[in-house]
């Protein structure tokens, strides 16, 4: 394994850092120089790694992008279409995933956001976005679904909006049975066994 440069670790340092805040508290939250301070560095060393505070925002969806495939890589990479599916399901739609929007998915987290960011970085969204539908495409033409490439829009958008919707709820009980009804929810719409 290649060892990392003390520039590209202190980057990555802010990148991970911001990456939490971003999920947590939305874009917004983001200002240089309290950020940096959570990294224990001056203001103006955030500029040695990024032109800017868009600039490091782009960055931050990238890498949150990047971290989530990480989180998923052990299900996405189960050989049997249907079991992929269903842990995939049961996953994102957890009380776990909710529960911790500083590590999860940013598309629950951000997508009320993207209409008021640059379009550098509403395409870098959209693009991973469409990226993640294509996935559930791909795994339910696996599963000879009738009209997968819909399904895996209409599947795609529920999950992220009820796990933004769960996260909203002032109620656990109430995000609880939101949460299992959307996964009852998108089996059936997959075309899986709802056990």
């Amino acid at each position: 394994m290649e060892k990392l440069s003390h520039k590209a670790r202190t980057r990555q340092r802010i990148l991970d850092e911001a990456s939490v805040v971003m999920r947590e508290n939305g874009t917004e939250s983001i200002g240089v120089a309290a950020l940096m301070k959570r990294v224990g560095l001056t203001h103006g060393g955030f500029y040695a790694h990024f032109a800017s505070r868009e600039d490091l925002v782009q960055a931050v969806i990238a890498e949150m992008f990047a971290d989530s495939a990480r989180r998923f890589a052990d299900i996405t990479s189960i050989n049997d279409p249907a079991e992929r599916l269903n842990q995939l399901i049961d996953s994102y739609l957890s009380e776990q995933h909710c529960n911790t929007p500083g590590e999860g998915c940013p598309m629950p987290a951000l997508v009320s956001e993207m209409a008021h960011l640059p379009v550098e970085a509403r395409t870098l969204f959209s693009q991973q976005r469409e990226a993640m539908r294509q996935r559930l495409a791909l795994t339910l033409h696996e599963l000879n679904h009738p009209h997968a490439d819909d399904a895996a829009t209409t599947m795609l958008a529920e999950m992220v909006g009820a796990v933004a919707m769960a996260r909203a709820c002032p109620d656990d009980e109430e995000a609880r049975t939101m949460l299992a009804s959307s996964r009852r929810s998108v089996k059936q719409r997959a075309g899986l066994e709802i056990v």
